[in-house]
């Protein structure tokens, strides 16, 4: 096959398949992973109280909210596989979009896929009967733990899933999503109803918390940590069924559940443990499940982290392969890349390629949290950037067709560019190292692109 060959060809497409229930399925269950079941502690260490550990939860849950508001307006009015990719390309050109699709190919969706699936067996391994995950299973040529396989397995298995059909990988989302909701009920149900829980609790303060507007920014950055994922449904816009009225819907309700869900998670663990405890507790939901209900409590929370990891590894799988099928539709990547398979109509080569990098990050998992962290920065510098093309957009494609307006415009869309903002410097000042080599490595994309853009020049010639 040649992968520079431009010759137009009838291909199918993607298929719309999904509804209004697969959407919002992916946006609460690729949202919620692991962080509402570990962020409370940090949390807690950052501002020593409830009503501040709250606060950030608002105000992060606010934040978010208005990003989604505004990507509602941008996914219906331009419901394309790419997403952000799409909305940059068309209002500021094919570089600085290619650098959005750079980044996440390269590094942030691989980095992801890794950090959920290595999660997901630590989770696991905490069972006494999988305890073996930690032995090695492979010595030579360089030592592969039993863990290693099963996150590279796991990664497979939803790679498949998604290969053979958006349509599946949406039951899939849906089914599980509804499931994990109901684990987090329990959750919450049980923590109030321990026996040694009290409102006094609310009170209570941790006093060697970070404190200030540092400590406050931690919490919030780490409440963003936990909400984020709710930009993925973009990605994958154009298989959505209606998508100017089930996108918008999908979005803003999908976000609004996981907020109730995470507030009142975060209330169980507060009326069963003391700030001080939270604080001082690797997994205060799971500590909190324990005091109310025994051992089978905190299994009961191993078993919802796992599988919470498991449906926003699907939620990312299927996101993420549509970043790099719509760089290369446009010629600007491997041409290979924007195949869609002709039975199952899914970028098989896209998502085959997502799962080898994945793998090779799973293989070397001593440095790839190392990557995961240079892509912080820039990953809110496109969210950021995401957002602030509502504007560019309404002035140069006035009369194109919205379905969806975001509401509160201009404030809340230029509310959410000035937190993205403020974060940005916030991250970059106290990470300068891993922010820098976030800019590096954005960087790198352009001879990249130059390349491609010079071969997509030579075809049009040739």
């Amino acid at each position: 096959m040649n992968l520079f060959d431009n010759t137009p060809h009838p291909k199918p497409a993607l298929a719309r398949d999904l509804g209004v229930s697969h959407a919002s399925a992916i946006v609460v269950g690729t949202i919620i992973g692991s962080g509402i079941f570990l962020v409370p502690a940090e949390m807690m260490q950052a501002v020593g109280s409830a009503w501040l550990v709250y606060l950030a939860w608002i105000v992060g849950g606010v934040l978010s909210l208005a990003g989604a508001i505004t990507y509602a307006e941008l996914g219906a009015m331009k419901p394309q596989a790419g997403g952000e990719y799409v909305y940059i390309r068309d209002a500021y050109g094919p570089l600085p979009g290619f650098l959005y699709a750079w980044t996440w190919f390269a590094i942030a969706k691989p980095a992801s896929i890794a950090t959920l699936t290595i999660g997901f067996v630590r989770i696991l391994g905490t069972f006494p009967a999988l305890a073996f995950f930690n032995q090695d299973a492979v010595r030579s040529p360089f030592a592969i733990s039993y863990g290693q396989l099963i996150a590279i397995a796991a990664a497979a298995f939803i790679t498949a899933l998604n290969y053979i059909g958006i349509k599946r990988a949406g039951e899939f989302q849906v089914v599980f999503t509804v499931v994990k909701i109901a684990i987090i009920l329990a959750i919450v149900l049980l923590g109030f109803s321990a026996a040694s829980g009290t409102w006094h609790n609310f009170t209570t303060i941790f006093q060697g918390a970070t404190g200030g507007f540092a400590g406050f920014m931690a919490a919030l950055i780490a409440a963003l940590w936990a909400y984020d994922g709710w930009n993925d449904l973009n990605m994958v816009s154009g298989e959505v069924r209606n998508p100017g009225r089930n996108l918008p819907i999908a979005l803003i309700a999908g976000v609004g559940v996981v907020a109730v869900l995470y507030m009142l998670t975060n209330a169980a663990v507060q009326y069963v443990l003391p700030a001080a405890t939270i604080a001082a507790s690797p997994r205060p939901a799971s500590e909190a499940t324990a005091v109310a209900a025994g051992a089978w409590g905190a299994a009961i929370v191993s078993a919802g982290m796992a599988l919470s990891m498991l449906v926003a590894l699907n939620g990312t799988i299927m996101s993420g392969a549509r970043v790099p099928f719509a760089m290369a539709r446009d010629g600007y990547f491997f041409r290979a890349m924007a195949e869609v398979h002709p039975r199952f109509h899914t970028p098989s080569i896209a998502l085959i390629v997502q799962l080898g990098l994945s793998i090779v990050l799973l293989l070397f998992a001593g440095t790839f949290r190392q990557l995961f962290s240079l892509a912080i920065f820039a990953e809110w510098l496109f969210y950021m950037i995401s957002a602030s093309t509502v504007f560019v957009l309404r002035k140069q494609e006035p009369d194109a067709a919205r379905p969806y307006r975001t509401w509160g415009y201009p404030l809340v869309p230029a509310m959410f560019i000035v937190a993205a903002a403020v974060l940005l410097y916030y991250t970059f000042t106290e990470n300068l190292r891993n922010s820098a080599w976030g800019v590096v490595v954005i960087l790198a994309g352009v001879p990249i692109y130059l390349y491609f853009a010079k071969r997509q020049g030579l075809g049009a010639k040739g």
